[in-house]
């Protein structure tokens, strides 16, 4: 997630990111006028990756970035090139790949535009990026115009047109689009994900996801996101970071399988713990005290699905609260919570929350096989590695991705959607339909069902 760049460019590269975004947040009033594919046009549902060992290239290797770099090494995986506007950063990128005895990857650190230079060359299959979020969709859509796969990371793209632009340009150019929401392979996720598909939970009715992160001195850091992370309290009031909670439960309940966000009510809360944090620890003259923060503490939003099952998602990155997700499914059987894991289904003896690891059982094969390699080697207690593990194994077999772009666009619309319920007073705000209807006609995701 991090895009470090030199003192030169910095100012420059966030001003470009917040115009273009402010830009296109005005046409997001139309954006729900485009579920009409345009002609020629075919959907990627169920479209598998061309069959191959990948030759990737990485925009971004900052903190989050240079995470994937290692991971991608580790699992063997082909670096052919690596950008990044901080030349230190591409340097040490490639030092890793060298050091692990591979062939080392060409740069590209003239400037914030230069992976467009990188992504002309037609050895390059996959792309993964890791760069501030307004920049996440300029990559993604230059690299399918150019003919590659490519991978974002969360929160996805920014703006409602961002959503449509991925999705019609994946299924104009036939190249995926999907996000690296690793939340979504989880230990505990994929368990319950596999419980869920199995019926464990029955008839499934409400879900909650959030994220819970007290980040502040992050966010006020000189170096990495704090360099522009902490602007997007300044622009956006609403939900601005919602997949890392909502994708685990969206897969639960099969969205866009069966399924489908129906609409969404949105608020927010006062705004108080980044003035505070600033108050306590900036000293007079800083220029971050001319800085206005919009975001709301706690954002809350609640989506009602078109088969009315109803979802709490919920963001609050600047009070000193303890991490969660919270992860949470229920149905007519039983419910799951997660931080901590306990789960009740009905027929338990007592009435009382148990124990995840009764059901052991439904470990997923992706971690009952490679599970002590993802925790030795992968961040975030090995989900990380097995998201790329997965990620490769689909682009080695020719299989399609378990996260495809019109999951991506649907996550990642939340953010905007959010911020127009905030603003309009919590009116009721309804999604697009990305898939254009498939929804109806599709099934589980193959991460769901896979044995």
């Amino acid at each position: 997630m991090d895009f470090n760049f030199s003192s030169w460019s910095r100012r420059r590269f966030v001003q470009l990111g917040a115009a273009s975004a402010l830009t296109k947040s005005f046409a997001s009033a139309s954006a729900l006028q485009k579920a009409a594919a345009p002609v020629g046009h075919a959907t990627m549902i169920g479209v598998p990756f061309a069959k191959r060992n990948p030759r990737i290239a990485l925009v971004g290797v900052g903190v989050r970035g240079t995470g994937h770099l290692k991971m991608l090494i580790a699992l063997d995986a082909q670096i052919v090139a690596i950008c990044d506007v901080v030349k230190e950063k591409a340097e040490n990128g490639a030092a890793l790949v060298e050091k692990s005895g591979k062939k080392r990857p060409d740069l590209y650190t003239a400037g914030p535009h230069d992976f467009e230079n990188m992504l002309k060359r037609n050895d390059i299959d996959l792309v993964l990026t890791a760069t501030p979020w307004s920049w996440h969709a300029p990559v993604a859509l230059f690299a399918m115009n150019h003919g590659k796969d490519v991978g974002i990371e969360v929160p996805g793209v920014v703006t409602l047109e961002e959503c449509w632009d991925i999705v019609n340009t994946s299924e104009r150019t036939r190249k995926h689009c999907f996000i690296m929401e690793n939340c979504c392979y989880g230990y505990n996720e994929t368990l319950v994900l596999r419980m869920t598909n199995e019926g464990r939970f029955g008839e499934l009715i409400y879900g909650e996801g959030a994220y819970i992160h007290d980040i502040r001195e992050e966010l006020f850091q000189n170096k990495a996101n704090g360099l522009w992370r902490r602007a997007e309290h300044t622009k956006r009031n609403g939900n601005l970071y919602p997949t890392h909670g909502l994708g685990p439960v969206a897969n639960y309940m099969n969205i866009n399988r069966g399924d489908r966000f129906g609409y969404l009510v949105s608020m927010s809360s006062i705004e108080r713990g980044l003035d505070i944090y600033r108050k306590e620890h900036l000293q007079p003259g800083d220029p971050r005290w001319s800085e206005k923060y919009i975001c709301g503490d706690m954002n809350t939003s609640l989506i009602k699905t078109s088969k009315g099952l109803t979802i709490t998602v919920k963001h609050a990155v600047s009070l000193p609260n303890p991490y969660s997700r919270i992860n949470m499914i229920a149905g007519t059987k039983g419910i799951f919570e997660d931080y901590p894991p306990r789960i009740y289904l009905e027929g338990d003896k007592e009435e009382v929350f148990g124990s995840l690891d009764k059901y052991k059982s439904y470990t997923h094969p992706l971690w009952a096989k490679e599970g002590d390699f993802a925790a030795k080697t992968g961040g975030h207690g090995g989900m990380d590695m097995i998201m790329h593990y997965r990620m490769l194994q689909c682009l080695r077999e020719g299989l399609p991705p378990d996260i495809d772009v019109y999951d991506t666009a649907a996550w990642s619309s939340v953010g905007p959607l959010s911020v127009t319920s905030v603003a309009k007073g919590s009116t009721p705000i309804e999604f697009p339909d990305f898939t254009r209807g498939a929804w109806k006609i599709r099934s589980a995701s193959a991460i769901a069902t896979m044995s």
